[in-house]
């Protein structure tokens, strides 16, 4: 699994990468998280506000940072 942050490194870009990371640790998952920082590569996935959340190449979260439990269930999606 590939799971990429994408965001300029603000304080909810932050949060969310925290939040993923711990979600992954809980589900036992095996993953590589990126983060994105580049403006040019955050606009081709198409979101407008950051931070944003992509799993396997889909965006599954954009401008918001969601609680653990909800990225615990993108995940295991």
């Amino acid at each position: 699994m590939h799971v990429k942050i994408l965001g300029p490194g603000c304080r909810n870009c932050v949060a969310l990468e925290k939040e993923t990371r711990a979600a992954i640790d809980q589900l036992g998952l095996d993953a590589t998280v990126e983060k994105v920082t580049a403006y040019p590569d955050i606009a081709a996935y198409g979101i407008m506000s950051t931070p944003g959340l992509v799993i396997d190449e889909k965006v599954v979260v954009s401008g918001r940072v969601p609680k653990r439990d909800e990225i615990a269930r993108l995940l295991a999606q």
